[in-house]
């Protein structure tokens, strides 16, 4: 299954148009003719994802960064949450329990 092949795909267009002419030259009989085009679309996809994905997420550690700021701010915290987990005696003794025992 592919996603709606309408919307701009402008990485994949060659491969799409190149599906489309194969569904157009052959029956639906015939569905196991186009694997290669469909082969070609599935991987390109996966690229194309990979590559927005890896957009979306460049600036995450510095987005979060502020965000946690800006909410320790807002509360009056002088620590962050990892920060507080880090020094919390009881929550590092069950971390290590749960590590011990493979759960």
């Amino acid at each position: 299954m592919h996603p709606p092949l309408d919307r701009p795909h402008p990485d994949c267009q060659e491969v799409i148009d190149a599906l489309n002419l194969c569904h157009a030259q052959n029956s639906k009989v015939f569905f196991w003719r186009c694997n290669k085009p469909k082969h070609q679309l599935d991987n390109c996809f996966k690229l194309e994802k990979q590559r927005l994905l890896k957009e979306a997420t460049k600036d995450f550690k510095q987005t979060r960064g502020k965000e946690d700021g800006l909410m320790m701010e807002a509360l009056g915290q002088s620590m962050s949450f990892q920060e507080y987990l880090a020094k919390d005696k009881q929550y590092l003794k069950a971390k290590q329990q749960k590590t011990a025992s493979g759960n």
